[in-house]
Protein backbone atom coordinates (compact mmCIF):
# COMPACT_ATOMS: atom_id res chain seq x y z
CA UNK A 1 0.00 0.00 0.00
CA UNK A 2 1.41 3.33 -1.08
CA UNK A 3 1.98 6.24 1.37
CA UNK A 4 -1.46 7.87 0.36
CA UNK A 5 -3.63 4.61 0.25
CA UNK A 6 -2.53 4.54 3.67
CA UNK A 7 -3.55 8.31 4.26
CA UNK A 8 -6.87 7.87 2.90
CA UNK A 9 -7.69 4.66 5.02
CA UNK A 10 -6.71 6.37 8.18
CA UNK A 11 -8.40 9.31 7.06
CA UNK A 12 -11.66 7.25 6.45
CA UNK A 13 -11.71 5.32 9.76
CA UNK A 14 -10.48 8.05 12.35
CA UNK A 15 -12.56 7.91 15.39
CA UNK A 16 -12.55 11.76 15.20
CA UNK A 17 -14.05 14.31 12.15
CA UNK A 18 -12.09 15.44 9.87
CA UNK A 19 -12.39 18.38 7.59
CA UNK A 20 -10.55 20.22 5.23
CA UNK A 21 -10.79 23.34 3.77
CA UNK A 22 -8.70 26.22 1.64
CA UNK A 23 -7.88 29.45 2.29
CA UNK A 24 -11.49 31.03 2.62
CA UNK A 25 -13.11 28.21 4.16
CA UNK A 26 -14.94 26.68 1.78
CA UNK A 27 -15.04 22.51 3.02
CA UNK A 28 -13.03 20.13 0.46
CA UNK A 29 -13.55 17.38 2.12
CA UNK A 30 -15.16 15.30 5.13
CA UNK A 31 -14.56 11.80 6.41
CA UNK A 32 -17.28 9.72 7.80
CA UNK A 33 -16.83 9.99 11.16
CA UNK A 34 -17.18 13.94 10.74
CA UNK A 35 -20.71 13.24 8.79
CA UNK A 36 -22.16 11.27 11.73
CA UNK A 37 -20.65 13.75 13.98
CA UNK A 38 -22.86 16.73 12.15
CA UNK A 39 -25.39 14.65 10.46
CA UNK A 40 -24.87 15.15 7.23
CA UNK A 41 -24.12 13.09 4.07
CA UNK A 42 -20.46 14.33 2.20
CA UNK A 43 -22.14 15.74 -0.96
CA UNK A 44 -24.48 18.04 1.56
CA UNK A 45 -21.36 19.66 2.79
CA UNK A 46 -18.66 19.37 0.62
CA UNK A 47 -18.33 22.87 -1.35
CA UNK A 48 -19.98 24.58 1.52
CA UNK A 49 -18.67 27.22 4.06
CA UNK A 50 -17.69 25.88 7.13
CA UNK A 51 -19.05 28.48 8.69
CA UNK A 52 -22.40 25.98 8.03
CA UNK A 53 -21.05 23.84 11.12
CA UNK A 54 -21.13 27.04 13.21
CA UNK A 55 -23.78 28.50 15.68
CA UNK A 56 -24.54 32.44 16.07
CA UNK A 57 -21.77 34.50 16.45
CA UNK A 58 -19.13 32.33 15.31
CA UNK A 59 -20.85 31.58 12.21
CA UNK A 60 -20.81 35.04 10.99
CA UNK A 61 -17.38 36.32 12.08
CA UNK A 62 -15.53 33.02 10.46
CA UNK A 63 -14.19 34.73 7.46
CA UNK A 64 -13.01 37.49 9.53
CA UNK A 65 -10.81 34.94 12.20
CA UNK A 66 -9.67 33.61 9.04
CA UNK A 67 -8.79 37.05 7.31
CA UNK A 68 -6.74 37.51 10.64
CA UNK A 69 -5.07 34.16 10.95
CA UNK A 70 -3.19 34.71 7.97
CA UNK A 71 -2.16 38.02 9.30
CA UNK A 72 -1.29 37.61 12.27
CA UNK A 73 -0.93 33.33 12.17
CA UNK A 74 -2.32 33.05 15.88
CA UNK A 75 -4.10 29.95 15.67
CA UNK A 76 -6.10 31.06 19.09
CA UNK A 77 -7.83 33.34 16.70
CA UNK A 78 -9.68 30.56 15.07
CA UNK A 79 -10.20 29.19 18.48
CA UNK A 80 -7.58 26.01 17.32
CA UNK A 81 -6.91 24.33 20.57
CA UNK A 82 -9.93 25.30 22.74
CA UNK A 83 -13.45 24.11 23.71
CA UNK A 84 -15.68 25.36 21.20
CA UNK A 85 -19.63 25.09 20.10
CA UNK A 86 -20.60 22.78 16.54
CA UNK A 87 -23.71 22.61 14.82
CA UNK A 88 -25.77 19.52 13.77
CA UNK A 89 -27.88 19.67 10.88
CA UNK A 90 -30.94 20.22 12.85
CA UNK A 91 -29.44 22.65 14.62
CA UNK A 92 -28.54 20.90 17.80
CA UNK A 93 -25.16 21.74 19.60
CA UNK A 94 -22.75 20.07 20.92
CA UNK A 95 -19.91 20.68 22.87
CA UNK A 96 -15.96 19.96 20.78
CA UNK A 97 -12.67 20.72 20.51
CA UNK A 98 -10.81 21.84 17.54
CA UNK A 99 -7.18 20.88 16.49
CA UNK A 100 -6.26 23.16 13.23
CA UNK A 101 -3.20 22.23 10.93
CA UNK A 102 -1.99 24.27 7.84
CA UNK A 103 -0.99 21.86 5.23
CA UNK A 104 0.78 22.83 1.50
CA UNK A 105 -0.59 21.01 -1.08
CA UNK A 106 -0.11 21.09 -4.78
CA UNK A 107 1.16 24.70 -4.65
CA UNK A 108 -1.42 26.13 -2.44
CA UNK A 109 -2.57 26.21 1.54
CA UNK A 110 -5.07 23.99 3.01
CA UNK A 111 -6.28 23.29 6.58
CA UNK A 112 -7.21 20.38 8.11
CA UNK A 113 -9.59 20.48 11.40
CA UNK A 114 -9.55 17.70 13.71
CA UNK A 115 -13.29 17.74 15.64
CA UNK A 116 -13.50 15.79 18.97
CA UNK A 117 -16.68 14.97 19.83
CA UNK A 118 -16.77 16.42 24.08
CA UNK A 119 -20.20 15.72 24.47
CA UNK A 120 -20.34 12.51 26.78
CA UNK A 121 -17.06 14.43 28.85
CA UNK A 122 -19.35 17.11 29.53
CA UNK A 123 -21.97 15.50 30.58
CA UNK A 124 -19.32 13.56 33.06
CA UNK A 125 -18.05 16.71 34.21
CA UNK A 126 -21.39 17.65 34.89
CA UNK A 127 -21.90 14.42 36.95
CA UNK A 128 -19.20 15.21 38.71
CA UNK A 129 -19.55 18.74 39.50
CA UNK A 130 -22.96 17.82 40.55
CA UNK A 131 -21.46 14.94 42.79
CA UNK A 132 -18.83 17.35 43.77
CA UNK A 133 -21.67 19.77 44.66
CA UNK A 134 -23.21 17.32 46.49
CA UNK A 135 -20.36 16.30 48.43
CA UNK A 136 -19.38 19.80 49.25
CA UNK A 137 -23.34 20.36 50.39
CA UNK A 138 -22.46 17.09 52.70
CA UNK A 139 -19.47 17.74 54.00
CA UNK A 140 -21.05 21.25 54.75
CA UNK A 141 -24.05 19.47 56.21
CA UNK A 142 -21.61 16.90 58.24
CA UNK A 143 -19.12 20.05 59.31
CA UNK A 144 -22.57 22.22 60.95
CA UNK A 145 -23.68 18.91 62.21
CA UNK A 146 -20.25 18.07 63.82
CA UNK A 147 -19.59 21.67 64.76
CA UNK A 148 -23.18 21.60 66.72
CA UNK A 149 -22.44 18.41 68.26
CA UNK A 150 -18.77 20.06 69.55
CA UNK A 151 -20.57 23.10 71.10
CA UNK A 152 -23.04 21.27 72.54
CA UNK A 153 -20.45 18.73 74.26
CA UNK A 154 -18.69 22.34 75.23
CA UNK A 155 -21.77 23.21 76.94
CA UNK A 156 -22.54 20.19 78.64
CA UNK A 157 -19.13 20.05 79.92
CA UNK A 158 -19.41 23.42 81.01
CA UNK A 159 -22.59 22.53 82.64
CA UNK A 160 -20.19 19.47 84.00
CA UNK A 161 -17.95 21.47 85.25
CA UNK A 162 -20.32 23.31 86.61
CA UNK A 163 -21.86 20.51 88.09
CA UNK A 164 -18.67 18.93 89.77
CA UNK A 165 -17.72 22.30 91.14
CA UNK A 166 -21.09 22.38 93.14
CA UNK A 167 -20.52 18.74 94.11
CA UNK A 168 -17.65 19.42 95.63
CA UNK A 169 -18.97 22.23 97.41
CA UNK A 170 -21.63 20.14 98.64
CA UNK A 171 -19.48 17.80 99.43
CA UNK A 172 -17.27 20.20 101.72
CA UNK A 173 -20.38 21.68 103.51
CA UNK A 174 -21.59 17.96 104.26
CA UNK A 175 -18.25 17.05 105.29
CA UNK A 176 -18.18 19.65 107.67
CA UNK A 177 -22.03 19.31 108.76
CA UNK A 178 -20.76 15.82 109.31
CA UNK A 179 -17.39 16.46 111.43
CA UNK A 180 -19.35 19.08 113.28
CA UNK A 181 -22.45 17.30 114.03
CA UNK A 182 -19.90 13.93 115.06
CA UNK A 183 -17.91 16.38 117.60
CA UNK A 184 -20.79 18.87 118.55
CA UNK A 185 -23.46 15.89 119.50
CA UNK A 186 -20.71 13.71 122.03
CA UNK A 187 -20.60 16.22 124.51
CA UNK A 188 -24.40 16.20 125.01
CA UNK A 189 -24.54 12.24 124.82
CA UNK A 190 -22.08 12.26 127.07
CA UNK A 191 -24.06 13.93 129.41
CA UNK A 192 -26.62 12.06 128.83
CA UNK A 193 -24.92 8.59 129.47
CA UNK A 194 -23.19 9.92 132.91
CA UNK A 195 -26.65 11.13 134.03
CA UNK A 196 -28.12 7.53 133.34
CA UNK A 197 -25.35 5.84 135.00
CA UNK A 198 -25.81 8.11 137.89
CA UNK A 199 -29.63 7.68 138.10
CA UNK A 200 -29.28 4.19 138.18
CA UNK A 201 -26.71 4.45 141.27
CA UNK A 202 -28.97 7.06 142.89
CA UNK A 203 -32.35 4.54 142.06
CA UNK A 204 -30.33 1.19 143.80
CA UNK A 205 -32.08 1.32 147.18
CA UNK A 206 -35.67 2.12 146.12
CA UNK A 207 -34.94 -1.03 144.37
CA UNK A 208 -37.70 -0.02 141.36
CA UNK A 209 -37.65 -2.32 138.06
CA UNK A 210 -39.74 0.44 136.19
CA UNK A 211 -36.48 2.96 136.91
CA UNK A 212 -34.03 -0.13 135.93
CA UNK A 213 -35.62 -0.43 132.53
CA UNK A 214 -36.11 2.95 131.58
CA UNK A 215 -31.86 3.30 132.26
CA UNK A 216 -31.07 0.98 130.38
CA UNK A 217 -33.30 2.31 127.46
CA UNK A 218 -31.69 5.23 127.86
CA UNK A 219 -28.01 3.54 127.60
CA UNK A 220 -28.91 1.55 124.68
CA UNK A 221 -30.35 4.88 122.71
CA UNK A 222 -26.69 6.80 123.56
CA UNK A 223 -24.65 3.60 122.90
CA UNK A 224 -26.88 4.03 119.24
CA UNK A 225 -26.76 7.59 118.53
CA UNK A 226 -22.55 6.69 119.02
CA UNK A 227 -22.20 4.37 116.55
CA UNK A 228 -24.39 6.46 114.48
CA UNK A 229 -22.27 9.70 115.07
CA UNK A 230 -18.98 7.67 115.00
CA UNK A 231 -19.89 6.24 111.40
CA UNK A 232 -20.67 9.61 110.03
CA UNK A 233 -17.47 10.97 111.60
CA UNK A 234 -15.39 7.98 109.69
CA UNK A 235 -17.57 8.91 106.22
CA UNK A 236 -16.19 11.95 106.62
CA UNK A 237 -12.47 11.27 107.24
CA UNK A 238 -12.97 8.87 104.64
CA UNK A 239 -13.76 11.45 102.36
CA UNK A 240 -11.64 14.26 103.00
CA UNK A 241 -8.13 11.02 102.86
CA UNK A 242 -7.51 11.65 106.78
CA UNK A 243 -7.93 7.91 106.85
CA UNK A 244 -4.94 5.98 106.75
CA UNK A 245 -4.07 2.78 107.56
CA UNK A 246 -2.24 1.41 110.19
CA UNK A 247 -0.24 -1.95 109.50
CA UNK A 248 1.17 -3.92 112.44
CA UNK A 249 1.19 -7.48 113.41
CA UNK A 250 -0.83 -9.06 115.50
CA UNK A 251 -2.51 -12.02 116.94
CA UNK A 252 -5.45 -13.12 114.61
CA UNK A 253 -6.81 -15.75 116.78
CA UNK A 254 -6.61 -13.39 120.03
CA UNK A 255 -8.54 -10.59 117.49
CA UNK A 256 -11.45 -12.89 116.52
CA UNK A 257 -12.29 -14.15 120.05
CA UNK A 258 -11.86 -10.55 121.46
CA UNK A 259 -14.40 -9.59 118.96
CA UNK A 260 -16.33 -12.62 119.76
CA UNK A 261 -17.26 -12.39 123.49
CA UNK A 262 -17.55 -8.13 122.98
CA UNK A 263 -20.15 -8.72 119.88
CA UNK A 264 -21.51 -11.92 122.22
CA UNK A 265 -22.59 -9.24 124.95
CA UNK A 266 -24.86 -7.20 122.48
CA UNK A 267 -26.78 -10.44 120.98
CA UNK A 268 -29.92 -11.27 121.63
CA UNK A 269 -30.51 -13.23 124.43
CA UNK A 270 -30.55 -16.84 122.26
CA UNK A 271 -27.93 -16.14 119.79
CA UNK A 272 -24.88 -17.55 119.77
CA UNK A 273 -21.59 -16.09 117.88
CA UNK A 274 -19.15 -19.26 117.19
CA UNK A 275 -15.97 -18.36 116.30
CA UNK A 276 -13.39 -20.84 114.60
CA UNK A 277 -9.83 -20.18 113.39
CA UNK A 278 -8.88 -22.09 110.17
CA UNK A 279 -4.73 -22.22 109.70
CA UNK A 280 -1.63 -22.99 111.36
CA UNK A 281 -0.66 -19.53 110.77
CA UNK A 282 -2.26 -17.27 113.33
CA UNK A 283 -0.35 -13.85 112.77
CA UNK A 284 -1.08 -11.32 110.31
CA UNK A 285 0.09 -8.12 109.54
CA UNK A 286 -3.11 -5.29 108.62
CA UNK A 287 -4.49 -2.46 110.29
CA UNK A 288 -5.64 -3.66 113.30
CA UNK A 289 -8.04 -0.72 114.35
CA UNK A 290 -9.96 -1.23 110.64
CA UNK A 291 -9.89 -4.93 110.94
CA UNK A 292 -11.89 -4.71 113.97
CA UNK A 293 -14.65 -1.78 112.96
CA UNK A 294 -15.34 -4.20 110.00
CA UNK A 295 -15.42 -7.38 111.90
CA UNK A 296 -17.93 -5.77 114.71
CA UNK A 297 -19.87 -4.07 111.76
CA UNK A 298 -20.52 -7.13 109.88
CA UNK A 299 -21.23 -9.24 112.75
CA UNK A 300 -23.38 -6.17 113.96
CA UNK A 301 -25.56 -6.86 110.70
CA UNK A 302 -25.92 -10.45 111.54
CA UNK A 303 -27.16 -9.45 114.88
CA UNK A 304 -29.60 -7.24 113.74
CA UNK A 305 -30.88 -8.78 110.94
CA UNK A 306 -31.41 -12.31 112.44
CA UNK A 307 -34.08 -14.19 114.28
CA UNK A 308 -34.25 -14.05 118.27
CA UNK A 309 -32.50 -17.78 117.76
CA UNK A 310 -29.78 -18.25 115.67
CA UNK A 311 -26.36 -19.20 115.52
CA UNK A 312 -24.13 -16.43 113.85
CA UNK A 313 -20.75 -18.01 112.47
CA UNK A 314 -17.39 -15.49 112.22
CA UNK A 315 -14.42 -17.08 110.47
CA UNK A 316 -11.05 -16.25 110.41
CA UNK A 317 -8.15 -18.22 107.85
CA UNK A 318 -4.58 -18.02 107.13
CA UNK A 319 -3.89 -20.06 104.24
CA UNK A 320 -0.70 -19.74 101.60
CA UNK A 321 -1.84 -16.73 100.07
CA UNK A 322 -4.58 -14.41 101.97
CA UNK A 323 -5.87 -13.43 105.37
CA UNK A 324 -9.65 -14.65 105.24
CA UNK A 325 -12.58 -13.41 107.26
CA UNK A 326 -16.40 -14.40 107.17
CA UNK A 327 -19.25 -13.96 108.99
CA UNK A 328 -22.28 -15.71 107.95
CA UNK A 329 -25.86 -15.81 109.66
CA UNK A 330 -29.34 -17.30 108.80
CA UNK A 331 -31.24 -13.78 108.89
CA UNK A 332 -33.08 -12.14 106.14
CA UNK A 333 -30.89 -12.20 103.32
CA UNK A 334 -30.66 -8.88 100.69
CA UNK A 335 -33.46 -8.83 97.86
CA UNK A 336 -31.76 -10.21 94.63
CA UNK A 337 -32.42 -7.08 92.43
CA UNK A 338 -30.83 -4.80 94.98
CA UNK A 339 -27.43 -6.30 95.87
CA UNK A 340 -25.92 -4.34 93.23
CA UNK A 341 -25.99 -0.98 95.62
CA UNK A 342 -25.36 -2.98 98.90
CA UNK A 343 -21.54 -0.76 99.33
CA UNK A 344 -23.37 2.13 98.29
CA UNK A 345 -23.64 4.77 101.24
CA UNK A 346 -26.51 5.36 102.56
CA UNK A 347 -28.76 2.79 101.01
CA UNK A 348 -30.54 0.20 102.78
CA UNK A 349 -32.98 -3.18 101.58
CA UNK A 350 -36.45 -2.50 101.35
CA UNK A 351 -36.90 -5.64 103.29
CA UNK A 352 -35.08 -3.73 106.28
CA UNK A 353 -38.32 -2.58 107.84
CA UNK A 354 -38.32 -0.52 111.07
CA UNK A 355 -34.40 -2.34 112.04
CA UNK A 356 -32.72 0.91 112.66
CA UNK A 357 -29.33 1.88 110.71
CA UNK A 358 -27.89 4.37 108.64
CA UNK A 359 -26.78 2.42 105.37
CA UNK A 360 -23.34 3.50 106.07
CA UNK A 361 -21.95 0.20 107.75
CA UNK A 362 -21.42 -1.74 104.36
CA UNK A 363 -20.11 1.88 102.93
CA UNK A 364 -17.46 1.97 105.25
CA UNK A 365 -16.80 -1.64 105.32
CA UNK A 366 -15.75 -2.06 101.66
CA UNK A 367 -13.76 1.63 102.01
CA UNK A 368 -11.27 0.31 104.52
CA UNK A 369 -10.86 -3.42 103.32
CA UNK A 370 -9.97 -1.26 100.27
CA UNK A 371 -7.28 0.83 101.88
CA UNK A 372 -5.93 -2.64 103.42
CA UNK A 373 -5.69 -3.38 99.48
CA UNK A 374 -8.69 -6.06 100.58
CA UNK A 375 -11.41 -7.39 98.47
CA UNK A 376 -15.41 -7.18 99.80
CA UNK A 377 -17.62 -9.80 98.73
CA UNK A 378 -20.73 -11.64 99.82
CA UNK A 379 -23.26 -13.98 98.93
CA UNK A 380 -27.10 -13.79 99.85
CA UNK A 381 -30.19 -15.26 99.46
CA UNK A 382 -33.63 -13.81 100.77
CA UNK A 383 -34.40 -15.47 103.62
CA UNK A 384 -31.80 -17.48 103.39
CA UNK A 385 -28.76 -15.75 104.89
CA UNK A 386 -26.09 -13.99 104.26
CA UNK A 387 -22.10 -14.56 103.81
CA UNK A 388 -19.40 -11.56 104.16
CA UNK A 389 -16.24 -12.73 103.32
CA UNK A 390 -13.41 -10.19 103.29
CA UNK A 391 -9.60 -11.40 101.64
CA UNK A 392 -6.64 -9.59 101.90
CA UNK A 393 -3.87 -10.98 99.52
CA UNK A 394 -0.78 -11.96 101.61
CA UNK A 395 2.18 -9.96 99.91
Amino acid sequence: MDNAALLYALVQNALDGIITIDDIGTIETINPAGCILFGYQQEEVIGKNISMLMPSPDRERHNNYLSKYKITRKASIIGVGRDLIGMRKGGDLFPMKLGVSEVKYSGRTIYAGFIHDLSKQKIDEEKYKDYASHLEELVEERTKSLNDTIFALEKAKEKVSISLEKEKELSKLKNRFLSMASHEFRTPLSTVQLSASLIEKYAIPFESEPIGKHIAKIKNSVKSLTAILNDFLYVEKLEIGKMKPEFTCFDLVKFGEEITEEMQLLAKPSQNIVFKHIGVPTMIYLDANLLKNCAINLIGNAIKYSGDSCCIDFTTEINDADYIISVHDDGIGIPLEEQKHLFQAFFRAHNTGSIPGTGLGLNIVSRYVSLMKGTADFKSNEQEGTLFTLTFPIS
